[in-house]
């Protein structure tokens, strides 16, 4: 057979199985129907904390990087003792950062000035039971004495599962209804969803936080309530 006539053929071929693949393509590759209303939506409910975090930091000079180190373990190991004799899980007591630096003192008059050697461990710390926040916060300061100081205090929901499925269920009466008025006001009628997305990951903001004396001298750390918010966006075809 001639050569030009057997490339002529598997050309031709080829063209037809091509023709042939579009002709059975899959009815799921049909165009999708251009009637639908797309709507996003919030839905949020407010939560009250059960857990604080404890930020704190042993901050101590000495007249050198050994002593300063060494103060500051010795003050640490105070703190660390009586968070321990609080009920606080060793596994939520977790060191941020340990450092020790000279410090140093600027006058217009004599420039910088040596003035000893910092010595710092920071804590952060998860109180479950956050009702006995204010007391373990004094219980700290009485072990770290003026070394201590106490960076922030912050409610949280240890776990936020509950409150995030009610987020999105509020979400979705919250976009159904607002698609439903859509719908009758252009005298049409939802049908089935095309899609559903969240668009963000549940998220809890905390409240202004506050420590305040109680009249008997004791710290109160007021929990105030969060909010669980989640955004969504659904599309529904049109009947």
């Amino acid at each position: 057979m001639n050569r030009n006539l057997v490339k002529k053929f598997a050309v031709l071929t080829i063209g037809l199985s091509l023709v042939g693949g579009v002709a059975v393509a899959p009815a799921s590759m049909a165009a999708t129907p251009d009637r639908y209303i797309t709507i996003s939506a919030d839905g949020t409910v407010k939560v009250s904390p059960d857990a604080v975090r404890l930020d704190a930091t042993v901050s101590v000079v000495a007249d050198s990087n050994a002593q300063a180190l060494k103060a500051t373990s010795a003050a640490s190991a105070a703190v660390r003792a009586a968070l321990i004799s609080s009920k606080i899980s060793t596994k939520d007591i977790a060191t941020r950062s340990v450092t020790v630096y000279p410090e140093y003192n600027y006058t217009q008059d004599k420039g910088s000035l040596l003035i000893g050697y910092r010595g710092t461990q920071s804590f952060s710390v998860i109180i479950r039971n956050a009702s006995n926040a204010g007391a373990i916060v004094d219980s700290v300061v009485g072990a770290g004495g003026d070394a201590i100081q106490i960076n922030g205090v912050t409610p949280f929901i240890v776990d936020p599962t509950k409150a995030s499925a009610s987020a999105r269920a509020d979400a979705v009466k919250r976009a159904k209804a607002k698609a439903v008025s859509y719908a009758s006001l252009m005298g049409v009628k939802l049908s089935r969803v095309n899609f559903l997305v969240e668009n963000s990951a549940p998220n809890s903001y905390p409240p202004m936080l506050a420590m305040a004396k109680s009249d008997a001298g004791a710290t109160v750390i007021d929990l105030g309530q969060q909010d669980v918010s989640v955004s969504i966006t659904i599309q529904w075809a049109l009947a």
